[in-house]
């Protein structure tokens, strides 16, 4: 029996951009199209969306409709609306293709309220856009997400500093099927070839490590400290897995490099860290919190908190005021955790022993506590 492959789909932003193409068609020419073609930049390919409804709604004005299609992901954006209003610009528009943020995208709180509309969704809508224009034509664009609002609520926007609705973000056009179960073989078989390297290698390097990142931020931090790129193994969600085929494929030693919300999850045994599994980070924090004998009044605010960067928020500012070092202690305690569970994790599925290590930074990349065989895995890459 054969195992089909996992299928990718398309990012927020091409959906965005093909109803931006679909309505400016409208516009122009009074006729609905049924599909259009995106160039995706990246990768250097084009690609045909379907377009779900395109109408003329007032003199000048058109409106698109485009549904998400993530591919084989669990993916809380499936099948969401997306619409695009395009409307001839003024003559006091100083640039060609002026891009706005309706209902449902989310505001950047660190950027001044800015729509949560990022560099890739930028280029991709002014590159595929600009060409149909012919000058001094100028048109107002606007991404709606009908849906936005309400799917922010199950996603950790917040902690990243965006809310009211959801990012036009990505830097390619493309969705890996990160999340699909076809995907963990892809891993597993990339993890198998690194290790092979690295054991072959082992007796004339320094270090035998070995670093696994749930996501780019992780990626982007750890290449930023200079770790060398064959030695990082991107993770998604497949944590618990890809800890055992370490075991099994006998590396020595793992680094764990990920966001605070994702990692404390590995503190209460929850080893498959998509949000459409398991939670249970604000009760790891608070039980830290209580065996360290944190005061009651901070360990019901840290309880009470939205998101574990609230949580951490809330320590932060509680040793601002009143000279504390919860943020040390409770992180310190929660990485120690989060060590001894993956060490025990591994031993137990593969009679293996791997010495583990881990690195939790916040939204801001800024790295909140390194265990302390964290610090050593680090001193020797």
């Amino acid at each position: 029996m054969t195992t089909s492959l996992p299928q990718s789909g398309y990012t927020l932003p091409v959906f965005a951009c093909a109803s931006a193409i679909a309505a400016l068609h409208q516009l122009r020419n009074d006729q609905p199209v049924e599909t259009v073609s995106v160039d995706l930049i990246n990768p250097p390919e084009t690609v045909d969306i379907p377009i779900e409804q395109v109408a003329r709604i007032r003199e000048g004005v058109a409106l698109a409709i485009t549904h998400s299609n993530p591919g084989d992901n669990l993916d809380l954006t499936r099948n969401t609306p997306i619409w695009a209003v395009v409307e001839w610009g003024s003559s006091e528009q100083t640039e060609s293709i002026q891009l706005l943020g309706g209902e449902g995208i989310g505001r950047q709180i660190n950027a001044g309220g800015k729509p949560a509309i990022y560099a890739y969704a930028k280029k991709l809508l002014h590159h595929n856009l600009s060409c149909l224009l012919v000058a001094p034509e100028k048109i107002q664009v606007t991404i709606i997400l009908p849906e936005g609002r309400k799917l922010a609520q199950r996603t950790s926007n917040s902690a990243f500093g965006v809310v009211e609705g959801l990012s036009l973000l990505g830097t390619t056009g493309i969705s890996q099927p990160l999340s699909a179960p076809g995907q963990l073989a892809a891993y597993q078989e990339e993890l198998k070839a690194k290790a092979s390297k690295l054991l072959k290698e082992q007796s004339s390097s320094h270090s035998s490590t070995l670093v696994f990142c749930v996501g780019e931020n992780g990626l982007d931090l750890a290449r930023g400290l200079g770790i060398n790129p064959e030695r990082l193994v991107k993770t998604a969600n497949w944590l618990g897995p890809l800890l055992v085929a370490a075991g099994y494929s006998q590396v020595p030693e793992i680094l764990l490099f990920g966001y605070h919300g994702k990692l404390i999850k590995l503190a209460g045994g929850i080893f498959h860290t998509h949000h459409h599994l398991a939670d249970g980070r604000l009760e790891i924090i608070t039980a830290h919190c209580a065996q360290l004998g944190v005061p009651t009044p901070l360990i019901r605010q840290v309880f009470g908190s939205q998101t574990t960067e609230a949580a951490l928020n809330c320590l932060r500012q509680w040793d601002q005021t009143q000279g504390t070092d919860w943020v040390n202690q409770v992180y310190h305690a929660i990485a120690l955790t989060i060590d001894q569970r993956c060490f025990d994790y591994i031993r137990k599925h593969s009679e293996h022993h791997i010495q583990v290590g881990s690195v939790l930074f916040d939204r801001d990349r800024k790295i909140i506590v390194t265990s302390p065989t964290g610090c050593t895995l680090i001193s020797n890459l």
